[in-house]
């Protein structure tokens, strides 16, 4: 009994910690900028999910995985790489679905 009161006394402690954090995009440092890119990422991910078969999708996000760190290998030791690669990655889903926009899809 005691167990189970105490889980229900922590239950509030855990549900406030999965919120979001309050983050005005684009973020005032490292930390809340790399939220705010892969937000985007996330977003458009799940924009082209709607648009692209499975396969098609997958196929399409290890080339742009692939062209991003290419594109950023330079900055690879920096702290700000990972930023820039999910940046990419987020840039170049945004273009496509630009296009089905155009093409009335």
């Amino acid at each position: 009994m005691r167990k189970l009161l105490f889980l229900l006394l922590l239950f509030p402690i855990f549900s406030v910690r999965a919120a979001e954090p309050e983050i005005l995009c684009p973020g005032q440092n490292t930390v809340e900028m790399r939220w705010c890119a892969s937000k985007g990422l996330e977003e458009s991910r799940r924009a082209l999910k709607e648009q692209l078969p499975q396969e098609i999708l997958e196929k399409w996000e290890q080339v742009t995985k692939d062209v991003c760190s290419v594109a950023h290998a330079p900055y690879r030791e920096g702290t700000i790489y990972p930023q820039m690669v999910v940046g990419c990655d987020d840039r170049l889903n945004r273009v496509l679905l630009e296009e089905f926009r155009r093409l009335g899809s």
